[in-house]
């Protein structure tokens, strides 16, 4: 863990982290299928269990012990299996008969835990433990997702008010707002890769909780984009 942190940032951070499992809980909850409803408590279990690791892992130095690893550890045991699962849900049969059963107005308010998120990256860069590029005073913008999502998913989609080029359009936005923090985060970080912010290089996605970002929360962020701009397309 990282040293001399003030107590609050690994609490709000965790607290955000169990918000996004149980706003993806609710999303499968309330899926238009009941065998995609059925599952949800199995997905629940799966989610517990990968935060689980993503905790012991970083806690054992196993993410911060070897800056030079090519590919970086985090990417191999953090990021992989999740984009790979996300792959998985989209090629398979199976898969997309789920995805294709998530609420879209769900999905959307899902995007509110970037708000906090934000936040925590800001007090991050306060406790220089992130570059200032990875917040909203520097080239992170992500917050606008955040604050708007309710507004989308209320007025865009709610009470049969579906104004589906306007979500898909804020979808995509937002998607790329996603991609360019995780492209900051990315080049920042110690690895062979890093590209900037050598001076305070992104340090705090390589310990814990603060690894459960890239490992758990911006998946589950980046699929429901791609689940909406599937259905959004689709429909």
């Amino acid at each position: 863990m990282i040293k001399n942190l003030p107590l609050y940032l690994p609490i709000v951070f965790a607290l955000t982290a169990l918000s996004t499992l149980l706003l993806f809980y609710w999303t499968v909850r309330n899926a238009s299928k009941l065998s995609s409803r059925t599952v949800a408590p199995k997905i629940l279990l799966a989610m517990l269990i990968w935060l689980l690791i993503q905790a012991i892992l970083p806690l054992n130095n196993i993410y911060n012990s070897n800056a030079a690893a090519i590919p970086p550890k985090i990417v191999v045991f953090g990021i992989f299996p999740t984009v790979f699962l996300i792959l998985l849900s989209f090629i398979s049969k199976r898969g997309r008969t789920f995805i294709d059963s998530l609420p879209l107005d769900k999905l959307t308010y899902l995007n509110i835990v970037r708000i906090p998120v934000e936040l925590v990256l800001f007090w991050l860069f306060l406790n220089k433990a992130i570059p200032e590029l990875m917040t909203f005073e520097g080239s992170n913008f992500d917050i606008i997702a955040g604050i708007t999502a309710p507004f989308v998913a209320y007025f865009g989609l709610a009470a049969g008010k579906a104004r589906k080029k306007l979500v898909l359009f804020w979808n995509f936005i937002c998607l790329g707002l996603l991609v360019n923090i995780i492209v900051l985060a990315f080049l920042s970080t110690p690895s062979p890769f890093q590209q900037m912010a050598f001076e305070q290089p992104n340090v705090a996605i390589l310990n814990f909780p603060f690894s459960w970002l890239p490992t758990f929360i911006v998946p589950i962020v980046l699929f429901g984009h791609l689940v909406s701009i599937r259905q959004l397309l689709k429909n």
